[in-house]
């Protein structure tokens, strides 16, 4: 159990458990927006949306991954973040990033009458913008 109003923060993707530690705040992007957790947090399931989780404090330190999609469950002592992937944002390639951007862009002009084919669009561009954001705030631009 957490000590000191930490909680314990796990972030897994397939390939690899990125962290496993405690955390004094956790801010994370769920699909609607940016969620910022707390220790006794109400709890919580959503879906994650692409950008940055940021971690403060706690044995995981200051730390910052971007993540893509997956989702996340909160409890009051306890977050867990299941992420299609995961990386440093220092290690974002920003050329493909922005050819993702290009490619979302032109998706969206081309979708026609079919608003499924807009919703991919949306998704593939603002994952691609959130990328090259996180990318330029870590000092990276590519």
């Amino acid at each position: 159990m957490a000590e000191n109003n930490s909680i314990r923060v796990r972030l897994v993707t397939p390939e690899k458990i990125f962290i496993d530690g405690t955390a004094d705040s956790v801010s994370l992007p769920s699909a609607s927006g940016y969620l910022e957790v707390l220790y006794a947090h109400a709890p919580l399931l959503a879906e994650l949306g692409p950008g940055e989780v940021t971690m403060h404090g706690g044995d995981v330190g200051d730390r910052q991954l971007f993540v893509a999609q997956g989702f996340v469950e909160v409890l009051p002592d306890r977050v867990t973040i299941l992420a299609e992937s995961a990386l440093p944002p220092g290690e974002i390639d920003v050329a493909e990033a922005r050819h993702k951007l290009e490619r979302g862009k032109k998706m969206w002009n081309d979708a026609g009458d079919e608003a499924r084919r807009y919703d991919e669009a949306n998704r593939v561009i603002r994952e691609a913008e959130e990328r090259i954001a996180a990318a330029e705030r870590a000092g990276k631009s590519g």
